[in-house]
């Protein structure tokens, strides 16, 4: 069948998204609703160790910036509707916050690759959030063992990998080290 006879997916507008059940976790890439898997307890474990990390250093230094982790939106446009449920992110900017998401970029966004569709935080997401002006990236993938850092440089992600046996600079903070031979998991 040609592509212009292919049927189009539905595609909802924000008003849908906000009368969704509240427990139903989905996330919306240009309109169209994506279902989202519950995390898996390995995944928990990650999110809390790094969640907890974050906003101990935010607190010690008494700094401005908001950590928030899953189910918390954030919509990065309007038309057509994106919105994403990053696993853990930090926001810097309080006027992106109105309440019940961010509206905009986050400063800094990690994803725990889950392993039904680890497509989803190496590709889509990566283009989504570097279209949007993430300022750093990081994809922590517990089965490889890995974190794949990517930070913002003009319009273009500049990409290190490392291991779980690394410190690791969060490079949005001059002096924030997340060393990942001392996590837990």
């Amino acid at each position: 069948m040609p592509p212009a006879l292919q049927p189009q997916p539905e595609t909802i507008t924000i008003e849908q998204y906000e009368a969704l059940p509240e427990n139903r976790r989905a996330e919306v890439f240009e309109g169209v609703l994506y279902d989202m898997a519950s995390p898996s307890e390995i995944h928990q474990t990650i999110s809390t160790e790094l969640t907890t990390i974050l906003n101990t250093y935010i607190k010690s230094k008494k700094g401005s910036c908001k950590v928030f982790h899953a189910p918390f939106d954030v919509k990065l446009d309007d038309n057509p509707l994106t919105i994403v449920q990053p696993d853990l992110m930090i926001v810097c900017d309080k006027d992106k916050l109105d309440g019940k998401r961010c509206n905009g970029a986050p400063d800094f966004i990690i994803e725990i690759v889950s392993p039904g569709n680890p497509s989803d935080d190496y590709i889509r997401k990566l283009y989504y959030y570097q279209t949007y002006g993430v300022r750093e990236y990081w994809i922590v993938d517990y089965r490889r063992r890995k974190v794949i850092v990517y930070c913002l440089n003009q319009t273009d992600f500049e990409m290190e990998i490392y291991t779980f046996q690394d410190n690791i600079k969060v490079s949005i903070y001059d002096d924030l080290y997340i060393d990942f031979s001392q996590l837990d998991f």
